[in-house]
């Protein structure tokens, strides 16, 4: 079941947000449950708890915020979590800020649920969503191949390892961190650290990215027995 974190003061635009998630996840045909906060301090305190969201839809200017401070701190402590700004500023040099600091997507406040919709789905596709009203989106690095390797290596940097592999199959097929450190008989610090170097060696920013890659671009190879 996906997990979303809906950020952002005022709770008939919470209540809004999540019909919007609601209707998506329906026509994908997923499970999804809700977190929300409508302040900073409750924004982290899910993100210490939370180490495994699908999403996070943030209010950039909630109670407490200080300018791009809480995205910068958010990216760090939830790094395979793709971020959606929600803002009522929506100039070009916010949202090239924004993105620049690791944001996944940026929607204005006075968008439509369709635009809402499209930015959703577009994040889920491993893509940056910037409405067309506020200019081209970003260009981001195109994805590279998995290449699958002796699990025996794992140096930073090169193709996964045959552990990375077993993590990042685990995680497209919707398994939590827990799950994983279950089925593994690791540490939930140690998923934590497989995927911190997933990211870094696919050269992505979000979990939703890497599971994209890993279904439509993972090289066939079998792993060693």
């Amino acid at each position: 079941m996906a997990r979303v974190l809906i950020a952002d003061d005022h709770p008939l635009f919470r209540d809004a947000i999540r019909g919007v998630v609601a209707q998506v996840f329906a026509e994908a045909g997923w499970d999804f449950s809700c977190v929300e906060a409508a302040t900073v301090a409750e924004v982290m305190r899910v993100a210490e708890q939370e180490d495994d969201l699908d999403v996070l839809l943030l209010d950039l200017f909630m109670p407490g915020a200080q300018g791009l401070s809480q995205l910068v701190a958010l990216r760090s402590k939830l790094p395979s979590t793709p971020i959606i700004i929600l803002s009522s500023l929506a100039d070009p040099q916010t949202v090239e800020q924004c993105i620049t600091c690791g944001a996944a997507g940026f929607v204005p406040k006075s968008s439509s649920k369709e635009v809402i919709a499209a930015a959703l789905k577009t994040v889920f596709d491993g893509g940056i969503y910037v409405p067309k009203s506020l200019g081209p989106a970003p260009e981001v690095a195109p994805l590279q191949p998995v290449q699958r390797r002796h699990a025996a290596d794992d140096q930073d940097s090169g193709p996964l390892t045959g552990r990375q592999v077993a993590v990042l199959e685990l995680v497209a097929n919707g398994k939590s961190n827990k799950q994983i450190a279950w089925e593994l008989s690791i540490s939930e610090t140690t998923v934590k650290a497989h995927m911190t170097a997933i990211l870094r060696k696919l050269g992505v920013s979000s979990r939703a990215q890497a599971i994209v890659l890993f279904q439509r671009q993972l090289v066939p190879e079998a792993l060693p027995h």
